[in-house]
C-alpha cells in the first residue's frame, strides 16, 4: 500500500514549502548527466532547495561544533566516576565490555557501558586527556542537532528545520551535557534518531524504518537503561493509528521493532547474566550482583517511587512531595531547580503543539504532518510528565532528554503557523507563543537579578512588540511580518543563549552539574518552586551546581579533580553540598565525595605508583568517586569498596581479606564516602579491620594504610 501525503498549501493555494518535497528531476548517469563531485553535492544539498539552505545547515553545525568545543578542557575529567571507567576500558578489553570502574575489574559503574565505549575508543587512540574523553560527547551533540534538523526539514520548511536545530543547540542543559561524560548525550542522540525513523516509517509504511527505530532504542537502553523506554508508548500508539498500511501489517511491524529492540539491547544483558559471577566484575548499584535487579530496582522503579536500595536518599513521593531531590508536581520543570535548564521555550512549545494539532485536525488518518506533531509532541509530554512526578533520584541535567523533542515541536509549530499566518487564529497563536516565550524568559532571568539585569527587559519588550506585529502578520507586508518574526526569535532565544554562553565559559566537574550562571539553579527541599528553594541541601549552603564549577578562572587539569581554589567543601558531597575543593571530609587529605573525585598530591601519587605493577590494585578506597580520583591521577587500578556511595555489598569482608592475603592490593585510602544513604556494613567492617591491623602511612595530609605491613603491636 502506498503512502498518502497531505501537502499543505500557502495562503494563495500553492504547495507550501514546508510540505513534502517534490520529486527531484532525474540526475546522474541515468539522466545522461555526469555525477557531481561529492564536495559540490555536499554544499548544494537537495536540488529543489534554495541555494542558501545547505550552507546555512553546514553553518549551524559548524557553529554548534565550535561553541561546544570552546573551553572544553576547563572541565578536566568532568565526572571522574565515568572518566575513571573510561580510563579502565582503555586499558582492559574486559573492563571495556563490562563497564568496569577499574582495570582490575572489581566493580562496574551503575549503568550499562554503551555510553562509555566511544570515549574509551577515543582514549585508546589519543591517550587519556580531557579532550579525548569529552570530544565524542560534543560530536554526539552536533549529530543530535543534525537529526532534529533533518526530521523537521522533511515535512516543513528549511527555516523550520534550522530553527529547531538552533533551539536545541542553544538550550542551556544541552550545552552542558553535550560537553560532559555522563550517559545522557548518547541517550538524547539515540532518542532523536528513533523519533526520526518512526516518522520515516509513517511516510511510506516500510518495515525497515520501524525496525531501525527499535534498534536505536535498544542501544539507548544500553546507555541509560529504562529511561530509553519513556517514549515507547507514544511512538507505538502513533504508528499503530497513523501508519499508511493495513492494521495487520502495522502490528506485525511493531512486533518486528520490538524484537529488534530486545536483540539490540538484550544481547549484552544476556551475556552478563549468564557469565559466571566469579569471573566478572560486581554489578555496581545492585545489591545482589544482578544487572536485572539494577535495571528494575535502583535504575528503574526506584527512580519513580524513591525506593532505591543503597541510594543516597529518597524522593518526594507524589504531587507536591518534597525530598532531597526536590519537589515533584506538574510545575517541576518550571521551578527554581529546573526552569533555567530547559523550560525557556516550554510554554511556547506547548502552545505550538496544540496549534499544530488543531491545524491538522481535519487531515486524513495517515497525515504525516500531524503524525510528526504526535511523535515529537508525545515524546515531549511523556518525558516531561515522568520527570515531573518521579520521586527518586533526579538531577537537573536529566532534562537534556527533553531538549530534542521541544526543539522539534517549536520548529514544526512555528513553521506551520507562519505559512498559515493569513488565518486569524494562526497569527494569534503564533503571537501567543512569542508572548509566552518572552514572559517566561523574563521570569527566569528575574530569578538571577544580578545577571545581565537589562536582558530581561529586552526580552519582555521585544517579545511583546514582536507579538503585536505577528497578530497582524497576515495583513501587513511580508517585510514587516518578517521583521516582527525576527524580533520574536531574538526575544525568545536571548535568555537561553545567554545562559548557554555562560555555561560554555565555565568548567563543570562532579556528579551533579547545572547550566547557566551562578545562582541559576537552586536545589532541593521545600520551597523549591519558583522563587523559592532550599539552598545547600545537607550543608553546602549554595545553589546546586556551584560546587562543580571552577571559580576564579582556575581550570581543572587531568589528575587534579576537585582543586578549585581556596574552597573547602563537604566531602560527602550531598546534592547541593559544598564545593569539592581540597579538603572535604577529612581535611586536605585527597578524600573525594559523591560530588567529585579526590584531589591527589604529587607525593601521594608517587607513593601509589611505586611498585604498582606488582599489584592488581594499587589501592582501595570507600566509594567510587574517591577511588576514581586516585585512579585518574596514577593511571593504575584503584578498587572502589561499596561502589558509588559505599553501600554496595562488594567486596565482602572475606573477599577483601583474601585479596589482601594474595597480595593484590597495596594501600587502603582512609576516608571516602562511607556510609552514605544506606547499609554500609561491609565497608565499615573492612575499614575497621584495616585500621586495627595495618600500618598507617601519612603523606602530607593524606592518610593511607599499607596492606603489606602489619601494624606494630
Amino acid at each position: 500500500m502506498t503512502a498518502h501525503y497531505d501537502p499543505p498549501t500557502t495562503e494563495h493555494g500553492a504547495p507550501a514549502v514546508w510540505g513534502p518535497p517534490p520529486a527531484a528531476p532525474p540526475q546522474g548517469p541515468e539522466a545522461g548527466e555526469p555525477r557531481q563531485p561529492f564536495v559540490r553535492r555536499l554544499w548544494r544539498g537537495r536540488p529543489e532547495d534554495p541555494r542558501w539552505v545547505r550552507p546555512a545547515l553546514l553553518g549551524l553545525l559548524a557553529t554548534t561544533l565550535l561553541l561546544y568545543l570552546y573551553n572544553l578542557s576547563a572541565s578536566g575529567y568532568a565526572n571522574s566516576f565515568y572518566s575513571a571507567a573510561v580510563q579502565a576500558g582503555s586499558r582492559s578489553w574486559k573492563a571495556f565490555f563490562f563497564g568496569s570502574l577499574d582495570a582490575g575489574n572489581a566493580i562496574t559503574v551503575d549503568k550499562p557501558p554503551a555510553s562509555l565505549w566511544p570515549m574509551e575508543l577515543s582514549v585508546r587512540v589519543f591517550g587519556l586527556n580531557s579532550w579525548a574523553i569529552l570530544a565524542p560527547e560534543v560530536l554526539m551533540g552536533v549529530a543530535t542537532v543534525a537529526v532534529v534538523y533533518a526530521a523537521v526539514r522533511r515535512r516543513f520548511s528549511p527555516v523550520a528545520g534550522l530553527s529547531a536545530g538552533a533551539v536545541l543547540a542553544l538550550t542551556p542543559v544541552a550545552a552542558l551535557m553535550f560537553r560532559f561524560d555522563n550517559p545522557d548525550a548518547m541517550l538524547a542522540l539515540l532518542m532523536s534518531v528513533a523519533c526520526y525513523l518512526v516518522v520515516r516509517g509513517l511516510e511510506d509504511g516500510r518495515t525497515k524504518w520501524l525496525v531501525w527505530a527499535g534498534a536505536a532504542i535498544g542501544v539507548a537502553f544500553l546507555a541509560k537503561t529504562l529511561q530509553a523506554f519513556l517514549i515507547l508508548p507514544a511512538l507505538a500508539v502513533v504508528y499503530a493509528v497513523c501508519a499508511p498500511v493495513s492494521p495487520r501489517k502495522r502490528f506485525g511491524q511493531l512486533a518486528a521493532a520490538t524484537l529488534a529492540l530486545v536483540v539490540s539491547g538484550g544481547w549484552w544483558v544476556a551475556i552478563v547474566e549468564l557469565w559466571p559471577a566469579s569471573s566478572r566484575p560486581y554489578i555496581g548499584g545492585s545489591q545482589n550482583n544482578s544487572f536485572l535487579e539494577l535495571t528494575f530496582g535502583y535504575n528503574g522503579l526506584g527512580r519513580l517511587n524513591g525506593e532505591e536500595t543503597g541510594s543516597v536518599g529518597g524522593g518526594g513521593g507524589g504531587a507536591g512531595g518534597t525530598g532531597m531531590w526536590g519537589e515533584t508536581g506538574w510545575d517541576r520543570m518550571f521551578n527554581s531547580e529546573i526552569g533555567g535548564q530547559i523550560s525557556w521555550l516550554l510554554p511556547a512549545g506547548l502552545i505550538l503543539l496544540v496549534a499544530g494539532l488543531v491545524a491538522t485536525r481535519k487531515a486524513r488518518r495517515t497525515s504525516v504532518t500531524r503524525a510528526s506533531f504526535l511523535v515529537w509532541g508525545g515524546s515531549l509530554l511523556m518525558t516531561t510528565v515522568v520527570f515531573s512526578y518521579m520521586a527518586g533520584i533526579f538531577h537537573q541535567y536529566y532534562t537534556v532528554a527533553v531538549a530534542p523533542y521541544l526543539a522539534a515541536v517549536v520548529g514544526m509549530g512555528a513553521g506551520l503557523l507562519w505559512e498559515r499566518r493569513r488565518e486569524p487564529w494562526a497569527s494569534i497563536a503564533l503571537a501567543a507563543s512569542v508572548v509566552a516565550a518572552a514572559a517566561w524568559g523574563y521570569v527566569l532571568l528575574n530569578r538571577t537579578p544580578d545577571y545581565l539585569p537589562w536582558l530581561k527587559w529586552l526580552v519582555l519588550i521585544g517579545g511583546l512588540t514582536a507579538a503585536l506585529g505577528l497578530v497582524f502578520a497576515g495583513r501587513i507586508s511580508r517585510q514587516l511580518a518578517l521583521g516582527a518574526a525576527a524580533v520574536g526569535v531574538v526575544a525568545a532565544l536571548a535568555g537561553p543563549t545567554a545562559y548557554t554562553l555562560s555555561t560554555l565559559q565555565e568548567g563543570h566537574t562532579g556528579s551533579i552539574v547545572t547550566a547557566g550562571p551562578a545562582g541559576a539553579s537552586v536545589m532541593g527541599g521545600r520551597g523549591g518552586g519558583p522563587g523559592g528553594g532550599m539552598r545547600g541541601g545537607f550543608g553546602g549552603g549554595m545553589p546546586a551546581g556551584q560546587g562543580q564549577r571552577n571559580q576564579q578562572g582556575q581550570r581543572n587539569q587531568p589528575g587534579q579533580q576537585g582543586r578549585q581554589g581556596q574552597q573547602n567543601g563537604n566531602g560527602f558531597g550531598f546534592p547541593g553540598g559544598g564545593r569539592t575543593g581540597e579538603g572535604g571530609m577529612g581535611g586536605a587529605g585527597g578524600v573525594g565525595g559523591l560530588l567529585n573525585g579526590a584531589s591527589v598530591s604529587s607525593e601521594a601519587r608517587k607513593l601509589l605508583e611505586k611498585d604498582a605493577s606488582q599489584y592488581t590494585w594499587v589501592a582501595a578506597s570507600i566509594g567510587s568517586q574517591n577511588a576514581a580520583g586516585y585512579q585518574l591521577a596514577t593511571g593504575d587500578p584503584v578498587m572502589a569498596i561499596g561502589g558509588f556511595n559505599g553501600t554496595d555489598p562488594s567486596p565482602t569482608p572475606a573477599q577483601f581479606k583474601k585479596y589482601v592475603e594474595e597480595g593484590k592490593i597495596h594501600y587502603f585510602i582512609a576516608g571516602g564516602g562511607m556510609g552514605v544513604g544506606g547499609n554500609s556494613g561491609s565497608a565499615s567492617q573492612i575499614s575497621s579491620w584495616i585500621q586495627s591491623t595495618f600500618k598507617k602511612v601519612t603523606v602530607g595530609s593524606a592518610t593511607f594504610y599499607d596492606l603489606t605491613q602489619k601494624a606494630s603491636g
